[in-house]
């Protein structure tokens, strides 16, 4: 197994260690919620996509959502982890005001996905394993609003009863990038399964971080033999819902726990928020054990069996996955580990590669698609499945380059002229004259005016050979940018004696 690279604070006292963790909460795309028919979206009213189960009224009884069954099935799939045949719903009780009923719908001791693993890259291309836990499907509770009124909290039980699926990690993670890291790629996976939107300024995507700090040495005595006294007391960051959030909470908690343990002080187990604005965590309340919620079975609810067949089948139509995806785009295309990496962040742009790339130069397809294409569409807030310029327009664009039509300098400003709708590669071409310049007569020409203009340089070439930039740069001027670098490279040597 590829490890973690543990990251080391030097600290008053000695050196320290990060130990992470994380608690993933991905609403499970779903266009009903995990008891109820109640509708799920987002921007309706406050209250106005609450049915009665969801209100908790007397008398009402959950009915499971078989389609989010599936939905958590395949998820468990695409992490490689263990499908359990038979879980069961439990009620997890606390007092929350948006919590009509007083607990939740969740799974405590059998949850319907085991133990499984994501490989995770980290910025330098090398890569580390994060052991899953378990998936467990549970609901949402509502959202209290305390900015409405300042004598008044408002309840809002739109969420109440949305399917989540949290997604819990082994302590695995040893710095704040790989924490960033491994929310991307769980989300990546998530999006290319269709079993959760990603969308994490909405909430659908959120996490709880677990953060602990130990001394040198002690994270492997923990993983020798599963004893977390070789850890320091952690702490859970609730519900931070960005990359650089993350990252920021986690930074800044290992430092304040630190300095308290360095002070002679002591961690308290406890539930933490982070404040974005400030930049720093602060305490919420004392961290709950499981004794606390009071697990019990829920009553209402039977044990959920599933078919080993029904399992098969959800299987074989998985997707192609973002692991597999890559590997295909390098044995395939012959792009390079970064290229194909940068392609398959999302499922859209690899399809609109390949798209591109049939029959064509794919390194060069690969350069447009990721640089100038992506690019363009991030300023003009567009997401590439609905980008102006369709795939095919990238493709005549590398077509004109390969036969010589035009030469890549000239290509990028026909692209900005594809980018203000002026119509398809080949046609800018024609209409604005851009064709490169193939005749080595027209070219031929131009150097022996440039040279017979300047014969003190065309003389120091032949001391300085790196001087011949100069003249290149000079024809290619002469000639409005059109002539054919290659040629022009060939003729001056050949005119310059080189």
């Amino acid at each position: 197994m590829t490890e973690a690279a543990s990251k080391v604070i030097k600290g008053r006292t000695g050196d320290w260690e990060i130990v992470l963790g994380l608690e993933v909460h991905a609403q499970v795309a779903s266009k009903s919620k995990l008891f109820s028919g109640a509708a799920v979206g987002f921007g309706a009213g406050p209250n106005e996509q609450v049915s009665l189960v969801d209100a908790a009224m007397p008398g009402m009884l959950p009915v499971l959502n078989g389609f989010c069954v599936e939905q958590a099935v395949k998820t468990g799939l695409g992490l490689k982890a263990q499908i359990n045949l038979k879980s069961r719903f439990d009620r997890k009780n606390y007092f929350y005001p948006d919590l009509p009923q007083g607990y939740q719908i969740s799974q405590f001791d059998q949850p319907i996905v085991g133990e499984g693993v994501v490989v995770v890259e980290r910025d330098d291309g090398t890569t580390f394993d994060v052991r899953i836990e378990r998936l467990h499907l549970e609901q949402d509770a509502g959202k209290s609003l305390h900015d409405q009124d300042p004598n008044a909290t408002y309840v809002d039980l739109n969420r109440a009863g949305t399917a989540l699926m949290e997604i819990v990690s082994k302590p695995d993670m040893r710095t704040s990038e790989e924490a960033a890291a491994y929310v991307k790629k769980l989300r990546t996976i998530l999006v290319y399964l269709g079993t959760c939107d990603g969308d994490m300024e909405k909430g659908n995507l959120r996490a709880d971080v677990n953060v602990s700090v130990c001394r040198p040495g002690d994270y492997e005595k923990f993983r020798e033999t599963g004893s977390f006294k070789h850890l320091g007391t952690r702490c859970e960051i609730k519900n931070v819902n960005s990359y650089r959030y993350i990252q920021q909470a986690i930074e800044y908690e290992a430092r304040r726990q630190i300095e308290i343990l360095e002070e002679g002080g002591s961690i308290d187990q406890e539930t933490r928020l982070f404040d974005p604005t400030k930049g720093e965590t602060r305490s919420m309340r004392s961290k709950e054990e499981a004794h606390d919620y009071r697990y019990f079975p829920d009553p209402d609810l039977l044990p959920l069996v599933l078919d080993p067949a029904w399992v098969k089948s959800i299987e074989e139509t998985l997707p192609e996955l973002p692991d597999a995806k890559k590997a295909r785009l390098q044995s395939q295309y012959g792009l390079s580990a970064y290229d194909a990496g940068v392609l398959i962040i999302e499922s859209d742009r690899a399809d609109y590669f390949e798209a591109a790339a049939k029959g064509r130069d794919a390194k060069l397809v690969s350069n447009w698609v990721t640089n100038e294409l992506l690019s363009k569409l991030s300023s003009g807030g567009h997401e590439i499945a609905n980008s102006p310029l369709p795939s095919s327009d990238i493709a005549q664009l590398v077509e004109l380059i390969e036969n010589g039509t035009i030469s890549s300098k000239i290509a990028k400003e026909v692209f900005e002229h594809m980018w203000a709708g002026e119509g398809r590669p080949a046609e800018i071409v024609e209409k604005r004259g851009l064709v490169q310049i193939n005749d080595t007569g027209a070219i031929e020409a131009a150097i022996d005016e440039l040279i017979g203009a300047n014969p003190d340089k065309a003389a120091a070439v032949k001391e300085k050979p790196q001087a011949i930039g100069w003249f290149v740069g000079q024809v290619m001027k002469a000639t409005g940018g059109k002539a054919n670098p290659g040629t022009v490279n060939d003729l001056l040597k050949a005119k310059l004696g080189l």
